[in-house]
């Protein structure tokens, strides 16, 4: 399945089938400066490596790079391209188990997720699955960002 077609799973019996599957694949985002910078403005990390273009050009990177916890954040936006879980009065965030940020993402580059249920067990209320989410960049050869993503689905 690709972001243009997310993955429609239906219920608690349709979770615990897909348990063990691939779900899909993002669109591809690109990673802009004015992105990062945003991200920096948010969150009061300013630090050279992700905002200063001419000083990080002689960095470990040759140019500036986005905060691993923009990455992170980005999950939230690659996710419903990939997954649409109906069947549940809601779904919410419960927290994420592993995280993991191989390798970096230069400014400029794009990024796209895969996405793979590796768990759906049932919770008073309803069924707490967890995602994988692993996120490539079209400037590495490692996954920029692998986190196991834990939701509530609430009945």
């Amino acid at each position: 399945m690709t972001a243009s077609t997310p993955l429609v799973i239906n219920g608690p019996e349709g979770l615990r089938a897909a348990v063990g599957s691939t779900l899909g694949v993002s669109d591809w985002l690109e990673v802009d400066q004015a992105r990062v910078d945003l991200f920096a403005d948010a969150t009061g990390d300013h630090q050279w490596i992700h905002t200063d273009p001419a000083k990080a050009a002689d960095g470990p990177y040759g140019g500036t790079i986005a905060h691993g916890y923009l990455t992170l954040a980005l999950t939230n936006w690659f996710l419903p391209q990939v997954v649409e879980v109906q069947g549940f009065s809601a779904g919410v965030n419960y927290g994420v188990d592993r995280v993991r940020f191989p390798a970096a993402v230069p400014v400029g580059s794009r990024l796209r997720a895969s996405v793979d249920l590796v768990a759906a067990d049932d919770v008073a209320g309803g069924v707490q699955t967890t995602m994988r989410i692993t996120v490539e960049c079209d400037a590495t050869d490692r996954p920029v960002c692998v986190v196991d993503a834990l939701s509530r689905w609430l009945v």
